[in-house]
């Protein structure tokens, strides 16, 4: 009988760690090497997957947020074709005509959604800001002029009165009829200055009531304000109301 294969055998049967046994060795070796091997393909596979998948997901998401239903077949056959290297069949002058003019109908379309939603929330905003002025008419000091201003006198100065053509300088602070502040020189530290016949009619009427010194609060319906264009953080068709202190006239030359 052989004598190696005696002492290979009784060395796996006793445990002895294959000392002494070059083949069995080997075979361990070779074994955990393509276990090893076997592990960063399948981890490789896992995120060759993964990264496809996310990718995928990612330009799908896109393609979500696109104001445009997708003929998913034919995008999948352009999608596959172009990932294949194979011609889309559509020369690049007919291909930029065709994507240029269906850009511009997207944006046309966008532009008028967006309009048609404007309108609405200006109409819903000027509604509520009726019914505002309406209650807020009723309230003690409130006086109301022939153009809708509303206005309650804070402090009253005892300075000149601005005239339009003059250039005034304010500390204000703004809010909607929600009472959301959307601008305030008070919490920027510094007063703004400006002509007066250059901002929202409802301070152009409003800010030659008060003498310097005055403080008043302004209810400014959207006719008079913004109308129905939103401006930054104020939505179409807000009523506005404004605390202003008028600190300063600086008269037309």
């Amino acid at each position: 009988m052989n004598m190696k294969r005696i002492f290979c055998g009784l060395a796996v049967v006793l445990g002895a760690g294959l000392i002494g046994c070059p083949e069995a060795m080997a075979q361990k070796a070779k074994k955990q090497k393509n276990v090893k091997e076997e592990t960063v393909m399948a981890q490789e596979v896992k995120e060759k997957d993964t990264v496809s998948f996310l990718l995928g997901y990612n330009l799908g998401s896109q393609i979500a947020q696109m104001p445009y239903e997708m003929a998913m077949e034919s995008f999948m056959e352009g999608f596959h074709k172009a990932v294949k290297g194979e011609e889309s069949g559509v020369s690049d002058e007919d291909a930029n005509r065709i994507l240029s003019a269906w850009q511009m109908k997207m944006q046309q379309e966008m532009q008028m959604r967006q309009q048609a939603e404007n309108e609405k929330q200006a109409a819903a905003n000027k509604e509520a800001g009726r019914k505002f002025l309406e209650e807020n008419a009723k309230k003690e000091g409130v006086q109301q002029t022939a153009s809708g201003l509303q206005y309650k006198v804070n402090v009253m100065g005892t300075g000149a009165k601005p005239a339009a053509t003059d250039k005034v300088k304010v500390h204000y602070e703004g809010r909607l009829i929600s009472g959301e502040k959307f601008d305030s020189s008070i919490d920027r530290g510094e007063p703004t200055s400006f002509p007066l016949n250059a901002v929202i009619k409802g301070w152009t009427e409003g800010l030659q009531l008060m003498p310097v010194g005055s403080k008043f609060t302004f209810y400014i319906p959207s006719d008079l304000g913004y109308g129905d264009r939103g401006v930054s953080s104020i939505p179409a068709g807000s009523t506005l109301i404004f605390e202003v202190e008028l600190l300063e006239i600086n008269p037309a030359e």
